[in-house]
């Protein structure tokens, strides 16, 4: 289904997406029309609204076999960084939104999150291995900064020495140092800072409300000063948009303490394909056929391969290329090893009422 036009009265600000196209399950799609009328119609600028989530669980299962963890947990759907690519957009539409403007705006909050995440922590058939968070949406996006839900989680975790893997572009990390050190001094934690691009214009466009990245890199220090175990991903690496930063990536995120490094080519799943395209005419029209062909010739010759183990990498001869590329890079800086697992063996159970205390 083609995108439908902008709504020409609606004032974008740092938006990732122009439109807000239906998702794959309606049967309708919504356009802004003129309605005949000979009056001026008022320019409105779109926000954010935040609702909110009683979930019954929080830890998702995770069978892909591709994925090194098993579970994942997210404190928010949507994501008002609002990064043009994010293959999580289509996540959107089972809530009978847009995967376009209403991923970035209409997001919703889980307040919950941490009392629901004990209760199952306590259950005697849970066992436990590393919690990915971030995986989907970011546990650091700005609503954060008033909700603090990843926080709650991570007082939970820290209580009961449970391992986490955290993902995010968001500078907000910084604030649960106090958290994350200790954990780390007990092998608890790693943390994956996301660098698409050193180029802060470029990035801007691509990720509009995500930090710039010499703050990501200023976040990544910081962690790795408190002894918290840091990896760079980059993700997504772009054809010709940002393919050609990945070694000054590499060596940027060295400086600032990273220890390990990972990339993911861009992944351009079921509504975000569409989406992607528009921005790319958008903001890039002069490299947007040229950044497209190189991608499908990584995926043979479709905008998007879902397969496992070829969906992060791609395959071909240029995806050979840019793997070659980033294995010579992250050796010769000494990131080609990856971060130690978080340990398990610490766990502790949320205790029930009636249950014996510890005397130490």
């Amino acid at each position: 289904m083609p995108l439908p036009p902008p709504d020409p009265f609606l004032r974008l600000k740092a938006r990732g997406s122009a439109t807000n196209g239906s998702g794959r399950f309606e049967t309708y799609d919504r356009v802004a029309e003129n309605d005949g009328w000979d009056m001026p119609e008022e320019e409105r600028l779109l926000r954010t609204e935040v609702s909110e989530e009683r979930p019954r669980s929080m830890i998702n299962p995770v069978d892909s076999p591709d994925l090194p963890f098993d579970r994942s947990l997210n404190p928010y759907r949507g994501c008002e960084h609002g990064c043009s690519y994010c293959f999580a957009r289509p996540t959107h539409a089972w809530l009978g939104l847009s995967p376009g403007l209403d991923f970035e705006t209409r997001l919703i909050a889980r307040p919950d999150a941490a009392r629901v995440l004990e209760r199952e922590l306590g259950r005697k058939s849970y066992r436990p291995a590393p919690l990915a968070i971030g995986t989907n949406t970011d546990p650091y996006q700005p609503i954060e900064a008033r909700y603090r839900i990843m926080r709650s989680v991570l007082q939970v975790l820290s209580d009961r020495n449970h391992p986490v893997a955290i993902v995010t572009k968001g500078a907000l990390i910084e604030r649960d140092i106090d958290i994350l050190a200790p954990m780390a001094e007990r092998g608890l934690v790693h943390v994956g800072v996301s660098v698409t691009s050193l180029d802060a214009g470029l990035s801007r466009r691509l990720e509009p409300r995500a930090p710039v990245p010499d703050r990501r890199l200023a976040a990544m220090a910081r962690l790795a000063d408190a002894g918290i175990p840091v990896r760079v991903m980059i993700a997504p690496v772009i054809p010709v948009l940002t393919e050609p930063e990945i070694e000054r990536i590499l060596t940027a995120a060295r400086d600032c303490g990273a220890k390990a490094a990972s990339w993911i080519l861009l992944r351009l799943p079921l509504e975000v394909a569409p989406l992607f395209r528009d921005w790319l005419e958008r903001h890039e029209p002069g490299r947007a056929a040229h950044v497209m062909n190189r991608l499908r010739d990584m995926r043979g010759g479709a905008d998007y391969d879902a397969e496992w183990g070829k969906r992060m990498r791609g395959q071909g001869v240029t995806a050979q290329l840019i793997a070659r590329r980033f294995e010579l890079a992250a050796k010769r800086l000494g990131l080609d090893a990856p971060l130690p697992a978080p340990r398990t063996d610490l766990f502790r159970r949320p205790p029930k009422a009636g249950d014996q205390l510890s005397l130490f």
